[in-house]
């Protein structure tokens, strides 16, 4: 029954979009990193990701990573700008230990944007967090 079914809460990842200066290209670069806080090793990460609004929506991208270490960070996808108009959701399953979780992130349209960037300890750089 539906009432059996425990969720749990997820804490503990972040996701964060960033930018990063491209030497070879010269050029500004956004990139989105899920951040592992957790003290524990995640497995079997999976990320979907959309863009969409009333009117548009993007291709679904998936991305399949093994082994995401504790207290890390992982690369995730190159981000065009013209996608901040945009809302962009993803959703971040994984194994901790042998349980399965799920997250959904939003980063909302128009919300990254210079105003907004931060500097994000574990990355070092500037961007807009996602809890």
């Amino acid at each position: 029954m539906r009432k059996d079914i425990i969720i749990d809460e997820v804490t503990g990842l972040e996701m964060a979009v960033v930018s990063e200066f491209n030497t070879s290209e010269n050029s500004e670069n956004w990139y989105v990193y899920l951040i592992n806080k957790k003290d524990i090793d995640l497995d079997m990460v999976m990320v979907v990701s959309q863009g969409f609004s009333e009117t548009k929506t993007t291709t679904v991208f998936r991305k399949k990573f093994e082994h995401i270490k504790a207290n890390s960070s992982i690369k995730v996808e190159l981000i065009h700008h013209d996608l901040f108009a945009l809302d962009n959701r993803f959703l971040v399953s994984f194994f901790e230990g042998n349980k399965i979780y799920e997250k959904v992130f939003l980063f909302q349209r128009n919300t990254i944007k210079e105003g907004n960037l931060r500097m994000i300890p574990i990355l070092n750089l500037r961007g807009v967090i996602v809890k």
